[in-house]
């Protein structure tokens, strides 16, 4: 089977997947394309555009198969399929996104609130790890090649690091529209206003100054 092949294929029951356990509320018309030109609801779905103004341009976005820039601290860069950028996706509990990390790439420690991670690597390799909740605090890490999938489950804290000499390339699919992101570090350290230095030394039993050299760095 040809690596295009297996793309077209592993993209098909991502999105099955995805959409079938879907968190987020099941749609109740056949779609409702986001009408970007209004203000939607805090964690919800877009207004829907009226069904009369909808074409076909409305479920397709191009451009995937472009590399992102990889130029920043972490050299990742994503390209989202989101409702913002795919209004047909508006309402149907789907996220999908490319990612592309340079050699040493990485995404800090984070997780997702709202949805469960599929991630299928098309080039390179991933170590992907998460970490059980209290009080085993387990972490389940692998190598992830071309070819393999990995799936992250709904509200873990997990990372991503790119290990190949090369840039890594990746889809990543989320079975909600909002699955939402906290990065733990600046979470922590560059919350407004900022967490109390000395309940933060405590916390993770350093000095005060480092605490308060790590915030000021964030």
């Amino acid at each position: 089977m040809s690596s295009t092949s297996m793309l077209f294929i592993t993209l098909a029951i991502i999105n099955f997947m995805s959409i079938a356990l879907a968190f987020d509320t099941r749609p109740l018309q056949d779609f409702c394309v986001a009408d970007l030109t209004r203000k939607a609801q805090i964690g919800g779905a877009a207004p829907c555009k009226d069904p009369e103004t909808v074409t076909a341009n409305d479920f397709i976005l191009s451009g995937f198969h472009l590399p992102g820039n990889t130029s920043n601290a972490y050299g990742v860069a994503v390209t989202s399929a989101s409702a913002t950028t795919l209004p047909g996706l508006n309402s149907l509990g789907l996220t999908f996104l490319r990612v592309d990390l340079a050699p040493n790439g990485f995404f800090p420690p984070h997780y997702h609130p709202r949805a469960t991670e599929l991630v299928v690597v098309l080039k390179g390799a991933l170590e992907i790890g998460f970490i059980t909740s209290n009080p085993t605090n387990n972490y389940f890490s692998k190598v992830v090649r071309k070819g393999d999938v990995f799936v992250v489950p709904v509200g873990l804290v997990h990372t991503v690091r790119n290990l190949a000499r090369r840039n890594t390339v990746a889809m990543v699919a989320f079975n909600s529209q909002n699955p939402g992101v906290t990065n733990l570090p600046n979470a922590i350290l560059a919350a407004e206003p900022a967490l109390d230095s000395v309940y933060l030394s405590k916390a993770f039993r350093m000095d005060v100054e480092t605490v308060k050299h790590l915030q000021s760095i964030f």
